[in-house]
């Protein structure tokens, strides 16, 4: 084993050595260099992207205490306010922001023009997204996976190496990339969803997808994100301008916690320690939110109904930290290259499979239990945190080879990777 890790610890070196060796000189900055700018320009699309479906649960906070909204739509409650609400998307701060906001400025009309502007502005991001989609280059490594290889090369001349054709830098990404797909091609080219229930590593890597997906709907977050109103009428708070103004605090703050915390320490603090962070953070919460709602409750006492506002905030800041920056990005990183789009599916269906559900349960449950049902949460929440705890691992500062050694116990190679599907294994016997 000694001699192994010599081997390996000298290989990795060398690898280091060779990229040291193909970085191009640039002591300029990124943003005074213009392929980089370009390059760094292009990702305005995908924040603009994240922007126009962040319209969901914050216009419908919104919209629901307008009641000119409610009138228009026969004061809607139960299942039927959460069928309206399913045909939502989960979205992001930058549009909530603008969803809330306008919902502020509009509950003063008088007329259903107060819920449709809010409404029409959904359109404006997505026709700005449309005009500069096309800016956005393919991906090399999706283009040397489709035999695409010198469209790979003129990508990554013009935004890696800034249109310097013989740049050594180019060489070392195309062929490192040709080689990790050849080799991920040779084993595992015809996978199959079965797959990703066929090895104990595979099943651990999607049952933590569903968790992380699932999770993000049923960590107690829905129940504010969708029916804040409905949060807000149990504490006393049932004037419009507050719900209202309530809301589009919560959106700002939100955006900040997400970008100026999450998004900073994810590479600082690690994902494991984050999530730890984030549901831990969530459940202590939570648990304090319910017993001020059951103080308020007994005694009508505003101050508690106040300090639920305040921990309703707290709540966020943890949820900002990791289901933000990580819901998608961390069972990426878990899956090898074959599954990585299954497993991501796994992610995201089970996210809408939890919001689907949350959508019919969460109105029902608040308008027949109030704050009763946030115990509910508070031990899903429980839950939760033992299953980060035993069986989360730590992705920070790790290539996804070693990722991939993480679940399966060994660096792999050749021969472990037919573990990964059931096809692979059959062309590998056939050699």
């Amino acid at each position: 084993m000694g001699i192994l890790s010599n081997e390996q610890s000298e290989s990795e070196i060398a690898a280091g050595s060779t990229l040291i060796a193909a970085l191009p000189p640039n002591p300029k900055p990124w943003y005074r260099t213009r392929h980089l700018l370009r390059l760094n320009v292009t990702l305005l699309v995908l924040l603009v992207s994240a922007a126009s479906v962040g319209f969901d649960g914050s216009m419908m906070n919104g919209l629901q205490t307008l009641p000119q909204w409610r009138g228009y739509f026969g004061n809607p409650n139960g299942g039927l306010l959460g069928a309206m609400n399913a045909v939502y998307p989960v979205g992001k701060y930058v549009g909530a922001i603008i969803a809330a906001w306008s919902t502020y400025g509009t509950f003063r009309l008088d007329s259903s023009w107060s819920w449709r502007i809010p409404s029409a502005l959904q359109g404006a991001l997505p026709l700005i997204q449309v005009s500069f989609f096309w800016l956005v280059p393919e991906s090399p490594r999706w283009l040397v996976a489709k035999k695409r290889i010198e469209e790979a090369r003129k990508v990554l001349t013009k935004h890696h190496a800034g249109g310097d054709e013989t740049s050594l830098l180019v060489e070392f990404e195309l062929k490192e990339i040709e080689e990790s797909i050849s080799f991920e091609e040779l084993v595992v080219s015809e996978s199959s969803y079965m797959d990703l229930i066929r090895t104990p590593a595979n099943r651990k890597r999607t049952f933590i997808a569903f968790v992380v997906g699932f999770g993000a709907q049923w960590n107690g977050g829905g129940v504010i994100s969708y029916y804040l109103t409905l949060v807000l009428n149990t504490i006393g708070i049932t004037s419009v301008a507050q719900q209202a103004l309530i809301n589009g605090l919560l959106q700002i703050f939100n955006w900040f916690a997400s970008v100026l915390a999450g998004a900073l320490m994810v590479d600082r603090l690690g994902r494991r320690t984050l999530f730890l962070w984030s549901v831990g953070g969530m459940l202590v919460s939570y648990i304090i939110w319910t017993a001020l709602s059951s103080y308020f409750n007994r005694t009508l006492d505003q101050n508690a109904g106040n300090a639920v506002v305040a921990f309703i905030f707290i709540y966020y800041f943890f949820y900002d930290i990791a289901w933000n920056p990580l819901l998608q990005a961390y069972p990426v990183e878990i899956f090898p290259y074959a599954l990585r789009g299954r497993g991501l599916t796994v992610t995201l269906g089970s996210t809408y499979v939890g919001l689907i559900i949350g959508q019919f349960i969460n109105p029902v449950a608040m308008n027949a239990i109030g704050w009763h049902y946030y115990i509910v949460f508070c031990c899903l929440l429980g839950i939760l945190f033992a299953i980060v705890w035993f069986m989360f691992p730590e992705t920070k500062g790790h290539s996804l080879e070693e990722i991939a050694q993480i679940f399966d116990g060994k660096r792999p190679d050749a021969t472990d990777e037919l573990k990964y599907t059931k096809s692979a294994e059959a062309r590998i016997e056939s050699i």
